[in-house]
């Protein structure tokens, strides 16, 4: 009985860290941001034939009545397109996480059961089970949403780069559909082979590449590139003088990033301050107590 408890406490502490860590995944570092950009893209195929995981078997089953609940909703579906996850995928993820937060505290509890020889109640075994499940089956919306922030916010930055690299293009003498080809072959990742993508296929096709270009933007939910392919296509139109409005779309590109950085950097520094007062609370407790303990026994 008294080895059986701190199991079940490091049982606990262990399930509590990784809820912790799959509502809030750590942030990676920059070489593996700067990998990342560098990486290619994976085909669709070999990403939904990757994707089926253990969990996705598991919660295939319950897809159906998912569905028939109404889920996903339309923000987790912009999400989902966004970052290329099939419904069905994310519907088994969610269904697998119910199962599991619906199992754990019976198997926990049973646990508890055999060691200690009493069993603690099944209502409190069907509440934690309730709880459990409906905490986990919102995980793995809020990891999609990051993932989907992740990526906008990787589309930005790239779109910036391909319109600086135009306005110099642009500036060294070359024609507007020259120098966004020659500008969105430089970049790698994900985003800079959607780019490239939307030329090829426009290419192929012998179709406007800003009707495209325009698709990959409402596709990602990326307002700036729809607007960057409506100001080309009227270049492309009207011959209108482009080199001086790429210009300005991608400074301002650049600050709105900047700014979006600073805050950023201002909130984690103002998160870092509850810890500090909390460890200096516990400093002053530890100096205080000794003499407080003094004072109150004399």
């Amino acid at each position: 009985m008294t080895l059986m408890i701190p199991l079940l406490g490091a049982a606990f502490g262990i399930g509590l860290t990784v809820l912790v860590l799959g509502m809030r995944p750590p942030r990676a570092n920059l070489r593996t941001l700067l990998r990342s950009l560098e990486a290619p893209a994976i085909p669709n195929s070999e990403a939904s034939r990757a994707g089926r995981s253990w969990a996705v078997r598991l919660g295939s089953p319950g897809v159906p009545m998912a569905k028939a609940l109404g889920w996903p909703p339309a923000a987790v579906r912009a999400d989902l397109e966004v970052c290329g996850t099939d419904v069905e995928v994310h519907l088994a993820e969610k269904t697998a996480c119910a199962v599991a937060g619906l199992i754990a505290p019976w198997l926990a509890l049973g646990v508890y059961g055999v060691g200690v020889g009493r069993w603690p109640g099944s209502w409190m075994s069907l509440a934690t089970s309730v709880i459990f499940a409906a905490v986990l089956f919102f995980v793995p919306d809020l990891a999609i949403r990051q993932r989907a922030r992740d990526r906008q916010a990787q589309m930005r930055h790239t779109l910036a780069l391909v319109l600086d690299l135009t306005v110099i293009a642009l500036a060294g003498g070359a024609g507007v559909h020259q120098a966004l080809q020659q500008a969105t072959e430089a970049p790698r990742g994900w985003a800079a082979s959607k780019l490239r993508h939307a030329w090829t296929l426009a290419t192929t096709t012998r179709t406007s590449p800003w009707r495209h270009m325009a698709e990959v933007g409402r596709k990602t939910h990326v307002p700036e590139l729809c607007e960057i392919a409506s100001t080309l296509d009227l270049a492309g139109s009207e011959g209108a003088k482009i080199r001086v409005s790429l210009d300005a779309k991608a400074r301002a590109m650049r600050k709105r990033r900047l700014a979006d950085l600073e805050g950023e950097a201002q909130a984690a520094t103002e998160r870092m301050s509850l810890p500090l007062v909390g460890l200096f609370a516990a400093f002053l407790i530890l100096i205080g107590y000794p003499a407080l303990a003094h004072v109150l026994t004399m």
